[in-house]
C-alpha cells in the first residue's frame, strides 16, 4: 500500500506591514518640535545684550510690530539710544532731572539731523516715536499736499513740570516727564508755513496736510489731540508716548 503524501506546508505569513504612526502623534511630535526651534531661538534672543535685542532701524517704515518696538525701548535706554545712532541720528544725551513730585527724566536726548526746530529735550522712546513720524509721515505728506519738504517743524515744546491742563491739582500731563510733544506748524522748502491753528479748517492743500499728519501720528503715539478735540489744542497736535490710547 503506497504511503500517503505528506501534507502540505502552510503557506508563509505575510510579512507585518509596518505599523503607521497615528495623525494625532504625527502632529505631536511637529509641534513638539517646533516648539524646540521656538525655543532655541528664544534662548538666543535673551542670551544677546539688550541693545541688540530691542535696537531698531527707524528708517524702515512702521509695521505692526512698531507699536511694541516703541514700548520695549522704555525698558532699556541703552538699546533706544542705539536704535537713534542705528538710525543716522544725532541723540545728546541731556542732563538728568531728578524725578520729584511726579515731574523729571532719566532718560532724556536731543535730537540732529531732524526738521524739528528748536530740538528739545525728550525722553528716548518719544523722540523715536518722533523721528518715524517726521520720516514716514510728515515728509511724504508734505510732498504729496505740495511737491516740497518741510524744513521746519515748530513746536510749543515739551517738558514742563504741571498738570493736565495748567490745573492746580489732579494727575500730572506726560509733558511733566518730557514724554509729550506739542506740533505747531511746519516751513515747507518753498516757503511756505502751515500752522494748525491756520490751516486746521481750510479745505484745500494745508487743511488736507494737517489731516495726513493727525491720521499718521495715531499709529506711533499713545495720544494724538487736535483742534477736534477741544479748544485747548485749537493750535497745536498733542503728541505723547504714555498708556492711554487717545486719537482725535
Amino acid at each position: 500500500m503506497a504511503a500517503a503524501p505528506p501534507d502540505p506546508a502552510p503557506p508563509p505569513k505575510p510579512a507585518p506591514s509596518p505599523r503607521r504612526r497615528p495623525v494625532a502623534g504625527r502632529l505631536l511630535l511637529t509641534a513638539l518640535l517646533g516648539l524646540g526651534a521656538v525655543a532655541g531661538a528664544t534662548l538666543t534672543w535673551v542670551a544677546a545684550a539688550p541693545e541688540e535685542r530691542l535696537a531698531f532701524d527707524l528708517n524702515a517704515p512702521p509695521d505692526a510690530f512698531t507699536g511694541l518696538r516703541l514700548r520695549l525701548l522704555a525698558l532699556s535706554p541703552g538699546a533706544c539710544r542705539a536704535t537713534l545712532q542705528r538710525s543716522g541720528l544725532g541723540a545728546a544725551p541731556a542732563p538728568p532731572r531728578p524725578f520729584t513730585d511726579g515731574c523729571g527724566y532719566d532718560d532724556g536726548v536731543v535730537l540732529s539731523g531732524l526738521a524739528l526746530a528748536p530740538a528739545p529735550v525728550m525722553r528716548c522712546p518719544l523722540a523715536a516715536a518722533y523721528a518715524l513720524f517726521e520720516r514716514h509721515v510728515l515728509q511724504p505728506a508734505a510732498e504729496r499736499r505740495f511737491g516740497a519738504r518741510a524744513v521746519a517743524v515748530g513746536h510749543f515744546g515739551t517738558y514742563a513740570c504741571r498738570n493736565v491742563y495748567h490745573r492746580a491739582s489732579g494727575r500730572r500731563s506726560q509733558h511733566a516727564t518730557a514724554n509729550a510733544l506739542d506740533l505747531a506748524s511746519a516751513r515747507l522748502s518753498t516757503g511756505r508755513v502751515v500752522t494748525v491753528a491756520g490751516g486746521w479748517d481750510e479745505p484745500g492743500p494745508a487743511g488736507l496736510f494737517l489731516r495726513d499728519l493727525r491720521a499718521g501720528a495715531c499709529g506711533l503715539f499713545g495720544t494724538v489731540l487736535s483742534p477736534d478735540y477741544n479748544a485747548a489744542h485749537a493750535d497745536h497736535f498733542h503728541l505723547d508716548r504714555g498708556m492711554a490710547r487717545i486719537c482725535r
